[in-house]
């Protein structure tokens, strides 16, 4: 009988987070939606740190006994990686992988990261090279001389942008350049096929909220398909759409696209803008939340502002999702509807609802 060989599973980043904050009220919910992230790019949270925002230092971001603390820990718990729950400057990364002699993220670098992992489509990959670039053409100069620690491997180098920080600014500027004129080219196609739409009579429906609440289960259920769907943040970036046949033989354009996150970071609006575009260009938006999770409240007005901005229109229904994980009721408003994607209930009110929607 032939030996058996075992795979050795890759090991994950071990990481430590900091976080600055800015309202202790806020503080358990930054600290689950931080955590959430590291988990969705395959990081394991050995232990979070936080210090009032009153507390910054321009050079590192934390107060000096912050950062010898951190040291401190890391001398007994050797990690890969700090992660900063802050929009950092080339020079802060720089300076606190120097004090630290370890890789350095923060939130805007994280959140490209788990992008890039996750882009499977050609224009996906189109907008996370772009976001990537963006993001180092501002640090590029002030981020040199610590390649060493930055660079190699892991979260913050992956996807199409992972050999960047080696490019001089003029090679980047002209990239950035190519990018933009293809996201045009993208936003050209898409406006033209909704042009092509509206002259049939077809409405678009779009499938919104925050991350990880269950839009890409529910899009499966409306059009039976069976397009990816985890238990994780951003695992569906990829823009999808399908008919989705409601009552008398009619039928609408279902899209799911990428879910919101608190504090969006710029340069993925930017980046993403032939994305959100289709939010901000259909004619209903359904808006998913995880009515189980405990912060779904803050989630449901993370939504509603980026939406809001977004320009996407007020013809919303909000689907509260998951109902099979609640423990007591909850009151139902106006416009709003209890789902589960599990109990697959609700499907024809649901459907109803939206050509109700569709009619006004």
């Amino acid at each position: 009988m032939g030996k058996m060989i075992q795979v050795k599973e890759e090991q994950k980043e071990r990481v430590v987070i900091f976080c600055p904050i800015e309202n202790d009220k806020e503080k358990a919910y930054q600290f689950a939606e931080i955590s959430r992230l590291c988990f969705s790019a395959d990081m394991e949270v050995v232990k979070i740190f936080s210090q009032s925002i009153d507390a910054f230092n321009r050079r590192t971001i934390m107060g000096v006994g912050k950062l010898a603390e951190i040291k401190e820990f890391l001398k007994e718990n050797p990690c890969d990686c700090l992660v900063v729950d802050y929009q950092l400057t080339g020079s802060q990364l720089r300076n606190l992988s120097d004090e630290l002699e370890i890789k350095v993220l923060d939130r805007i670098l994280l959140i490209i990261d788990i992008f890039a992992l996750n882009a499977k489509s050609s224009e996906g990959k189109i907008e996370v090279k772009l976001a990537q670039d963006r993001y180092l053409l501002t640090r590029l100069s002030s981020m040199q001389g610590s390649q060493g620690r930055f660079g190699g491997s892991g979260a913050g180098m992956r996807g199409p942008g992972e050999t960047k920080l080696e490019l001089d600014r003029r090679k980047l500027e002209k990239e950035i350049l190519l990018l933009e004129k293809e996201i045009e080219k993208i936003k050209n196609s898409r406006r033209q096929n909704k042009v092509l739409r509206e002259k049939n009579g077809i409405k678009n429906v779009v499938l919104g909220g925050y991350t990880n609440a269950g839009k890409s289960s529910i899009f499966n259920l409306l059009t039976k398909e069976k397009i990816y769907a985890d238990d994780k943040l951003f695992a569906t970036l990829d823009t999808t759409s399908r008919r989705m046949y409601l009552e008398d033989g009619q039928f609408c354009l279902l899209i799911d696209t990428v879910g919101f996150i608190s504090k969006l970071p710029h340069e993925l609006v930017e980046s993403f803008s032939a994305t959100l575009e289709e939010v901000a260009g259909a004619d209903l938006v359904l808006h998913v939340v995880d009515i189980a999770d405990e912060f779904y409240k803050k989630n449901i007005e993370i939504t509603n502002k980026i939406l809001d901005d977004i320009g996407a229109t007020k013809n919303r229904i909000v689907i509260l999702n998951k109902s099979d994980l609640l423990t007591k009721p909850i009151e139902i408003e106006d416009r709003q509807i209890l789902f589960s994607t599990k109990k697959k209930d609700n499907v024809d009110k649901l459907k109803s609802f939206i050509k109700q929607a569709l009619d006004e």
